[in-house]
């Protein structure tokens, strides 16, 4: 296979799969801060070293990001439970073309690391899942993402590295541990914001 064969195909698969990856935005209701102070730029400047709770009155806060996929055109969107494990949060999809929707949490898997995510519109792009059982070691993969909830649909390109791994993961912030098995190990670069 030549250079330019090798390149190829990861880009042709970018092409075909890149419209159907959307970022997920997680925002809450959160009391504002008031009395903040401190130094622009510096540590000091941080609100919730030098401010005060007003319980009274809350913003919407985005609080973290994470990416999914488009399964349906009319609006299935698959994702990693972790990303919309909370319960008490909102979340929007952004599509490729800048479109904003909220969501609705339709599903979390209890066992496996997976949400399904549905949103108000008809016509999407959506991707064709592939059978995992079939990949095999050494085999080229791509990951395509919202990366650090910033930088939508970055490509990484790796191998597959093992295959039915099983590992346990925190899952959000109070130490709950979740168990997964049947996990695929890639070396593919993968970011904060790119689950």
């Amino acid at each position: 296979m030549t250079t330019h064969e090798y390149d190829k195909l990861p880009i042709e698969a970018v092409k075909k799969v890149a419209p159907s990856v959307v970022s997920i935005v997680i925002s809450k209701f959160l009391p504002k801060i008031k009395g903040a102070y401190g130094m622009p730029g510096t540590p000091f400047s941080n609100p919730f070293l030098f401010g005060e709770m007003d319980d009274n009155q809350k913003e919407k806060i985005s609080i973290g990001g994470g990416s999914g996929f488009i399964v349906h055109p009319d609006g299935l969107i698959l994702t990693n439970k972790h990303v919309v494990f909370d319960q008490d949060a909102e979340y929007t999809v952004i599509t490729t073309n800048l479109e904003e929707y909220p969501a609705k949490v339709l599903s979390r898997d209890p066992i496996n690391d997976i949400a399904v995510l549905k949103i108000n519109a008809k016509g999407l792009p959506a991707v064709h899942l592939g059978n995992s059982g079939k990949l095999e070691l050494g085999q080229t993969v791509l990951a395509i993402g919202n990366a650090l909830g910033m930088f939508s649909n970055t490509v990484s390109r790796g191998i597959i590295s093992g295959l039915s791994r099983s590992i346990s993961a925190a899952l959000g912030t109070e130490g709950e541990m979740e168990h997964l098995r049947g996990v695929l190990q890639t070396d593919v670069a993968i970011n904060q914001g790119n689950s």
